[in-house]
């Protein structure tokens, strides 16, 4: 199956209320340029450097999304252009990308990543720290920095049950977070599921899903 008949027919199981963010990650420009053309405008790389390279020679009208960890030393390279941030897991680095973002007269969208799955290799906050970060009086001064929603990552494995259960818990806080409205907080987005788990997050009310392989193919490891 080709690029675009994997994309039409992604975008054909998930609602309109759904972003679908088309994972580039490791993929050729010219792989991205197929998805553009079969109508896709949002894609999601994991390393800054990477993700630059594209931008400058693709269309303008792409919003690119930082989907990997970042280091805070590395936004400098993005802050003039990436639409949303989904992997921000420390005030620190919230503090870097209003930053650098107000360097480029911009506000930058950022979700915070909150660790659901029982594997210490993923990263994010836990509830008690993401509700000490939005309630702090530091975070409301933050005017080129919006927190619109929440990113997490389930557990790698094939127990649905499972899934279900952490995909459950972070629309949990997530409906709790959105009493915390404010000049910088304005919360709509739940980014959760991948390729493998992306109809069971649809299911448990993911408002958007990062898809690579089931795009792409199997990803290049470089």
């Amino acid at each position: 199956m080709s690029i675009t008949e994997s994309l039409l027919k992604i975008k054909s199981e998930i609602p309109d209320t759904v972003t679908l963010v088309a994972v580039s990650k490791t993929k050729p420009i010219a792989d991205l340029k197929e998805a553009y053309t079969a109508g896709q405008r949002v894609f999601g790389e994991n390393k800054v450097q990477e993700m630059t390279q594209k931008w400058e020679v693709l269309p303008k009208d792409i919003q690119w999304h930082m989907i990997g960890h970042v280091q805070r030393n590395k936004v400098k390279y993005m802050a003039e252009f990436v639409s949303l941030i989904h992997g921000v897991d420390s005030f620190k680095l919230l503090k870097e990308i209003n930053k650098q973002a107000k360097i480029h007269n911009r506000t930058i969208d950022c979700l915070l990543q909150i660790h659901i799955a029982e594997e210490d290799t993923k990263f994010g906050l836990s509830e008690n720290e993401l509700l000490e970060i939005v309630s702090s009086e530091e975070c409301a001064t933050l005017e080129n920095i919006t927190i619109v929603g929440l990113m997490g990552m389930a557990t790698f494995t094939s127990d649905e049950i499972q899934i279900k259960k952490e995909f459950a818990a972070l629309k949990s806080i997530f409906d709790r977070l959105k009493n915390k409205a404010s000049k910088n907080i304005k919360i709509n987005t739940l980014s959760m599921g991948m390729s493998g788990d992306y109809k069971v997050a649809i299911e448990k009310g993911s408002t958007m899903v990062r898809i690579g392989s089931s795009i792409f193919g199997t990803r290049n490891y470089t």
